[in-house]
């Protein structure tokens, strides 16, 4: 089957960085579902995990962690699903990625694809929908207030991926006032059109610019990028014995900074459930099934940014390139294995 890997860690500007091969198609296993991939999107972890992970000796490194297409075949332990299902899911960080033209998933993590949206715009959203949905309320509690703290939320890189669907569920599911920040007029925008109800500019100081708002002091606090280089300014604005969540890699975090208003600190990471095979792991397939009603009910949009046309290196390596330079807009999505 066609599929794009690498076979050794390399900067995105070599043209080995990314590469066309052929490998086998993957056998299902019992719980698992084999899926025709039809489109991908391209999330900050796939250029973490090809800079940072390098492939078993002679062997290529698939990487991709979100995918929609359609079930081919079902493992004799799956329930819900049957060949020919429109589905979408971001898949599994320890098994090979959806960058293939046909991919095993586990069944419990899967979603049907909303009905309303082709496959690329559906690719755009599960891997970001589960990070938004289990930081607002698996983490952050969204719908239990902070005593004393304005009802609202801020969410840090509104324009990103993650923080393109946070703003609309908490829109959509929660009473808050949703806050984000963004650095330039179209993102800015972008923000607003998903229906953020103020936007602020994080490349000034941020405390001020929240301040400015005169909302008073938010109880929570969503940072999905440079949370170390925002923190001090965070634990400023946020109301005490508020919440704070983040997603990043911070290199060093002053968490110290955090007790004198009792803040309390959630890491999201959505890979948590399918790498431990959580009690709740199924949790996630029920996620994108709700979400998906929504997107069909009109309450949330696909957040494609940009589709940079079929699934081969080439493509990929240009999205990576994008992603790493922090200048994306939204989701990056390719559509199609050529003949």
């Amino acid at each position: 089957m066609r599929a794009v890997g690498y076979r050794k860690s390399l900067p995105i500007t070599d043209p080995e960085a990314l590469v066309d091969c052929d490998l086998p198609q993957p056998e299902p296993g019992p719980r698992d579902l084999l899926v025709k991939v039809e489109a991908v999107s391209v999330n900050p972890v796939d250029t973490k995990v090809r800079r940072r992970a390098a492939p078993e000796e002679g062997g290529v490194k698939v990487l991709g962690w979100d995918a929609a297409g359609t079930v081919v075949a079902a493992g004799a332990e799956v329930a819900g699903f049957a060949a020919g299902d429109a589905v979408y899911y971001a898949g599994d960080l320890t098994r090979p990625g959806t960058n293939a033209a046909y991919h095993c998933v586990d069944a419990r993590i899967v979603g049907h694809k909303p009905a309303s949206l082709d496959w690329a715009q559906a690719a755009a959203l599960p891997l970001t929908a589960i990070t938004a949905w289990e930081t607002l309320f698996d983490r952050l509690d969204a719908g239990k207030p902070v005593p004393g703290a304005a009802p609202a939320i801020l969410i840090v890189g509104g324009a990103g991926g993650v923080g393109s669907v946070a703003i609309q569920l908490a829109r959509a599911l929660t009473d808050l006032t949703v806050i984000a920040t963004a650095s330039r007029p179209e993102t800015a925008q972008w923000c607003r059109d998903l229906g953020a109800h103020h936007v602020v500019d994080h490349s000034r100081p941020l405390a001020a610019e929240v301040a400015a708002l005169g909302l008073g002091a938010p109880g929570l606090v969503f940072s999905t990028t440079n949370t170390d280089a925002h923190l001090a300014a965070i634990v400023d604005l946020i109301a005490p014995q508020g919440r704070l969540a983040l997603i990043d890699d911070p290199e060093r975090l002053d968490v110290g900074l955090l007790k004198r208003k009792s803040l309390s600190l959630h890491w999201e990471f959505m890979f948590t459930r399918s790498m431990f095979a959580t009690a709740d792991i199924a949790a996630q397939g029920a996620l994108l099934d709700e979400v998906a009603r929504l997107v069909d009910s009109g309450r949330l949009r696909t957040t494609l940014g940009e589709h940079y046309g079929r699934i081969d290196a080439a493509n990929l390596r240009r999205a990576h390139a994008l992603i790493e330079s922090g200048r994306a807009k939204g989701k990056i999505v390719l559509e199609g294995f050529a003949d």
